[in-house]
Formats: C-alpha cells, structure tokens, sequence
C-alpha cells in the first residue's frame, strides 16, 4: 500500500525540481540519474524510454529511491523509497509525459515515445534547514 506524501515531498516531486533516481544494475550496484517528475492520481511518476538502462534497471528489480532539491532553496529536500508499481504505455503514457514536460519546460516533449512508472511509495522523508542559498553567498 503506497503512502500518501507528506506536504514538502509532494510539493517538491509535483513538477519543476531535477529528480533522482537510484536504481539497482544487475550486479547489485546503485546506479543515479537525473530525471522529471510530477504527481499523477497522488503517485510520483517519471518517464523513460524502453532502451534506457533506467528501464532495464526497472525490469530486473522495480525499487527505486527519489530524491529532490528545491530549486530556489536547496537546503529543503526530500527523499522516498518504494517500488515500481505498474508502468503506463502507448497514448496514455503520451499524454502524462506531455504533462510531465510542461511542468519543466512548458510544452509537450518533442519525442513522441516512452513508458511511463508509477511509484508505490513506502518510506519517505523531508528536510528544510533555517537557512537558504543566499547565506553561502554571502560569505
């Protein structure tokens, strides 16, 4: 059963902050990569295509852990674990993707191709320390 997210999780995995996403090699090795997100019927989903070592990471074991930085302040930050729950394809995947861009970029994304995860969410975290950006330079 995924978790509901907490207010400085889903506020940060909604769209516009870079995502990471760590994933599991075949050879048990933590892979990282950058990626999009937003939240969709209250799950995080991101999209990749089917050739990406994301989607063969996914393939052999579906747990995944997120994090994110607030783009304006990077000392609030949020973390989750959980799993793949299911993945979306065709022109329904399309018509999330298209979402998932405009909140990055504000238009449809230009590859008319990718599958499309939704994250279970089992544990999940947040940090927003009392200071910002602005204090590093300043020194």
């Amino acid at each position: 059963m995924s978790l509901d997210l907490d207010p400085i999780p889903a506020d940060l995995f909604a769209g516009g902050h870079v995502v990471h996403l760590a994933t599991l090699r075949r050879d048990g090795a933590p892979q990282s990569r950058p990626l999009w997100t937003i939240l969709h019927d209250g799950r995080i989903v991101f999209f990749t295509q089917s050739s990406s070592a994301k989607a063969r990471h996914l393939a052999d074991d579906p747990r995944v852990s997120l994090s994110v930085a607030d783009k304006r302040n990077s000392y609030r930050s949020a973390w989750v674990r959980g799993r793949v729950e299911r993945t979306i394809e065709g022109e329904d995947a399309l018509a999330i993707i298209d979402l998932i861009s405009d909140a990055y970029i504000g238009r449809p994304f230009p590859m008319r191709s990718g599958t499309v995860y939704v994250v279970e969410v089992e544990a999940q975290g947040a940090m927003e320390l009392p200071f910002d950006d602005q204090d590093a330079r300043a020194s």
